[in-house]
């Protein structure tokens, strides 16, 4: 698959797809005879697993090292684990925070709806 083919699959711009290869996000993308790159399915499940890790929030620190891991073959399975969990706990962490936030916007909202519903019950007496 051509860069061009993966970057419209997956919403990712071809400078994107680069990048990634170039500070090792994914590993090198296999080349044709001509030097182009030839994303195979292997190439794929890297850009899918980098696209999610990134909207997770994953910072490109940690996805680097889980790429350099991943290539240091079995030996690094604990350290990819270990890897893995610090970015789960740190997600959760996030998720809670922007539950708190949800929270306050529900209340501020709330605050409003109340605030403009007291309003117009004024404005109605006035016509009455």
């Amino acid at each position: 698959m051509t860069i061009r083919e993966v970057s419209e699959r997956y919403d990712l711009s071809a400078d994107t797809l680069r990048y990634y290869e170039r500070v090792g996000l994914i590993p090198p993308v296999p080349r044709t005879g001509g030097g182009v790159r030839d994303y195979d399915t292997a190439s794929l499940a890297w850009v899918e697993l980098i696209k999610c890790m990134r909207a997770a929030g994953v910072g490109i620190e940690a996805l680097s090292e889980y790429c350099r891991l991943f290539q240091g073959g079995e030996e690094t399975l604990e350290a990819r684990k270990a890897l893995l969990v610090e970015q789960r706990r740190q997600l959760l962490e996030r998720m809670e925070d922007m539950r708190k936030s949800l929270e306050r916007l529900d209340e501020k909202i709330e605050n409003y709806e109340q605030g403009l519903a007291c309003k117009e019950r004024q404005l109605r007496s006035y016509q009455t």
